[in-house]
């Protein structure tokens, strides 16, 4: 018969304490998060304050004139001392409405079409698309009388002769042959409308290689009529209240100095705070000074609450401090570790990668695996060809038949070496490519050819011989 039996056992199990968590939290954060969480608690805190003095000047580049040295962490706005930058400075850019009520403005319309016509910009989408029925607007706003068809496709068309061209569409189709009598050449305007018939109706690519037989025109003729349309914009109201690109910065940066590479750290990314030395001296007496213990007994409750909460407060700054300076620090190692170990990507390029692994930047680093991950998840180092995420510079090993590893990124850029001598007079096809590629005693397959072709964004050998044409 089963029983039940009752025991006590020990057992060990890890735990991250509340504040390592965050800790962890803050290590994986983008740069550009981590340094709004620090300001966002300078604000919150008061014994955080921003640091004013001067940042380090950073290591001039001597073999390098290309790359800037690297920002002072809060550089001056202007003359008026204001703390604003240029970009801050720049004007407001208007909604879509916004510029669509102002164009409307300056027409010379009659009261009720100027109404019907502002009516329907209030109803675009911020693609400038037209998404509810023309018949339902004037029920929806209560506008009487009744506007008929045609006041309504006059006002329509109104909106849809304002700029930018393509708004007040009410589908992809019309959105495109709004745009359309920007094409300068008559026969091209004429293709792109009776290539846009044909996608109307759902044609596939053999009905697109028929269309030039059946207008008789050549073949790269409409070849150029898709490649226009290409280029026509399919959500116009996006010029217009779009949000700021957040440009990326990069966190190290990679420069020579003395015939030597090294890394060092952009000041300009690194938020600049301190503990406020004179709020942090006024609470020490205050912490040391006994309280009277026969009467007032409910202020002195409220006294050593507040002191608590101060003493909260003041640890909680030393430790963002800290915890700045250990983020910071430890990217640094991390970079410093990455460049040693791959010296020949900043003479060569991509083609002087070699295979790298976490394991070997945690041992050199002196921490552990998942911590180098988390420092090179949205970290980026600045180099002589381009802004590398750090993860970039990591990759596993693939064995060639001369017997040494090579890297993926290597091939790769060994694969845009190839493709870029390639005089286009007998383009190179996947299998071409591989064959010049075993003959540097790399061995690989087609299909892993096809692939990093595809990811340099390179069409295949039969696209680059038809745009030769």
């Amino acid at each position: 018969m089963p029983s039940l039996i009752l025991g006590a056992r020990q057992s060990q199990t890890p735990h991250l304490s509340p504040r390592l968590q965050k800790a962890v939290q803050l290590l994986q954060m983008p740069t550009a998060e981590f340094v709004q969480s620090v300001m966002s608690a300078v604000d919150d805190n008061p014994f955080l304050e921003e640091d004013d003095t001067p940042a380090p000047a950073a290591q001039p580049a001597d073999d390098w004139p290309g790359l800037p040295s690297a920002p002072a962490s809060r550089a001056p706005g202007d003359a008026a001392g204001d703390g604003l930058s240029v970009l801050d400075r720049e004007p407001a850019m208007p909604t879509l409405h916004e510029h669509l009520h102002g164009q409307l403005r300056l027409l010379r319309l009659a009261d009720r079409q100027f109404l019907l016509a502002s009516l329907i910009v209030e109803e675009l989408t911020d693609d400038g698309y037209l998404g509810t029925p023309l018949a339902s607007i004037c029920e929806d706003y209560g506008v009487e009388p009744q506007a008929d068809d045609d006041e309504l496709a006059a006002a329509l068309h109104t909106v849809q002769s304002l700029e930018p061209a393509g708004v007040g569409a009410r589908d992809l189709q019309e959105c495109l042959r709004l745009q359309l009598p920007a094409v300068a050449c008559p026969l091209q305007r004429a293709l792109c409308d009776a290539v846009l018939e044909k996608a109307a109706d759902g044609a596939g690519p053999q009905a697109m290689r028929h269309l030039a037989t059946r207008l008789d025109v050549p073949a790269h003729a409409v070849r150029d009529a898709l490649e226009r349309l290409r280029h026509l914009d399919p959500h116009p109201g996006w010029r217009y209240g779009a949000q700021p690109v957040p440009y990326i910065v990069p966190d190290v940066i990679a420069h020579k100095a003395r015939g030597q590479w090294t890394v060092s750290l952009n000041e300009a990314v690194v938020p600049r705070v301190r503990v406020h030395r004179q709020y942090q001296q006024l609470l020490q007496p205050r912490q040391e000074s006994p309280c009277p213990a026969e009467e007032g007994a409910g202020e002195e409750t409220g006294t050593r609450t507040a002191s608590r909460d101060l003493t909260a407060q003041l640890a909680e700054a030393r430790w963002t401090v800290r915890n700045v300076q250990q983020r910071f620090s430890t990217v640094l190692d991390v970079a410093r570790a990455i460049l040693k170990h791959q010296p020949h990507f900043l003479e060569y390029g991509p083609v002087g990668m070699r295979p790298l692994s976490l394991k070997e930047i945690a041992e050199d680093v002196g921490v552990h695996v998942s911590t180098v991950s988390r420092v090179t998840n949205n970290k980026y180092m600045q180099t002589p060809f381009g802004l590398f995420e750090l993860k970039y510079f990591f990759s596993r090993a693939m064995a060639t038949p001369a017997g040494r590893d090579s890297s993926p990124t290597a091939i790769r850029g060994l694969v845009q070496e190839i493709l870029a001598a390639d005089d286009g007079s007998r383009p190179l096809s996947d299998v071409d490519i591989a064959r010049q590629l075993e003959r540097q005693g790399i061995r690989i397959a087609r299909r892993t050819v096809t692939k990093y072709r595809q990811q340099l964004r390179i069409p295949p050998a039969e696209q680059r011989a038809a745009a030769r044409l």
